[in-house]
């Protein structure tokens, strides 16, 4: 795939304008995670909300799979919280068998830079985080060329997202423009992976 060239900010906001945003994510206090059932979604507010120091990072994501919703400070400036560490490597687990892996920290610092890229509070749509070795093998099986036989998605490195009010080609573009790691673009399927392997990009 040809890369596109790094459109401005605003670019990004003005497709996204008119676009009512349904739910968003609560401020929280530092370190703690709050998860969501599917019928209680928490509402929107920005990093350095009441409460929360000037360096506060803060995240939040719905699960396409699962129906759960969590919003979170996930670090103090560079440090990522051991709390919020554990609390997204159970939320971001394989929703296919439940294992739990260790997400790599530095993709939550991926997906803060893009948020910020982007300049949206709204919550990432996860469609896959973490996959186990079995879970990886069997979707490679029954999917064939479209699963790498070593996913990153297997070492916590990986991660299929969606992010609404953004169209999938400024998402895309947006992913690529920062420089961390690798973009992967799936029209068909409805996502874009991001992971922190070596640069590079595809789809």
């Amino acid at each position: 795939m040809t890369q596109s060239k790094t459109p401005p900010r605003r670019r990004f906001l003005h497709r996204a304008s008119g676009l009512i945003l349904g739910t968003g994510i609560a401020a929280l206090s530092t370190g703690v995670a709050r998860a969501n059932t599917p019928d209680n979604t928490p509402e929107n507010t920005p990093d350095s909300g009441p409460g929360n120091p000037p360096n506060a990072r803060s995240l939040s994501f719905h699960h396409t799979h699962t129906g759960e919703n969590i919003s979170l400070v996930y670090a103090m400036g560079s440090e990522v919280l051991p709390q919020a560490q554990l609390a997204l490597n159970r939320f971001l687990r394989d929703h296919y068998s439940g294992s739990v892996g260790a997400i790599d920290p530095q993709l939550f610092g991926l997906l803060f830079s893009l948020r910020r890229e982007l300049e949206t509070d709204t919550p990432f749509q996860v469609i896959s985080g973490y996959r186990s070795p079995a879970t990886n093998t069997r979707l490679r099986n029954t999917r064939g060329g479209g699963v790498a036989k070593h996913s990153l998605h297997m070492d916590g490195m990986a991660i299929d997202i969606r992010l609404p009010g953004v169209s999938l080609a400024d998402l895309r573009d947006a992913a690529t423009s920062l420089k961390i790691g690798g973009v992967g673009f799936y029209q068909q399927e409805d996502f874009v992976h991001v992971d922190t392997g070596r640069v590079r990009h595809w789809g």
